[in-house]
């Protein structure tokens, strides 16, 4: 018999999630020299620290056996990577250099982060968790398509380069 887990412990899974991906984003921010991606990353961290405030905030209520309170949660979602997408940070990532291997490892990240968000809005027992955890699930989304657009640009970029499109 598996043991439920509780709203506490599904939060602290939460917390845990959001401070490993600010800590990637800030080495990644820290490292690369590029300074497009710089940007890019300083901005990730940034929208993955807001999330661990507000985690913590809920957790504190959950902790108390109160409500959460969703009254701060910000409206709309992460910029689409349309809005932060450039030239600037394609052509600054090598295909094979140290930012490539990050964008893969965000990638990954990323859909980890959007499986559990949506995995525990499915199973919440209270209206305003599977909001919160909707939020969060639909905000990654938006992680994972920018880092699914600049994994595909990098892929296109190095089979271009590589003559690897059809011949006509």
């Amino acid at each position: 018999m598996t043991e439920k887990r509780t709203l506490v412990d599904i939060l602290k899974g939460a917390i845990l999630l959001e401070h490993r991906g600010k800590a990637l984003y800030e080495t990644v921010a820290r490292q690369t020299e590029v300074e497009a991606v710089k940007d890019l990353f300083h901005m990730l961290a940034d929208e993955e620290n807001k999330h661990i405030t507000i985690l913590n905030k809920q957790f504190t209520h959950a902790s108390k056996g109160e409500s959460f309170d969703l009254s701060q949660l910000p409206e709309g979602g992460p910029a689409t990577a349309d809005d932060i997408l450039s030239q600037t940070i394609v052509q600054g990532i090598s295909a094979a250099g140290y930012e490539a291997a990050v964008i893969s490892a965000a990638l990954d990240f990323e859909k980890n982060a959007v499986s559990y968000y949506s995995q525990q809005a499915g199973s919440a027992e209270s209206e305003e968790a599977r909001n919160l955890f909707r939020w969060l699930s639909d905000w990654e989304k938006g992680h994972l398509m920018l880092f699914s657009k600049i994994d595909q640009e990098i892929k296109e970029r190095v089979w271009y380069d590589n003559q690897f499109w059809p011949l006509d």
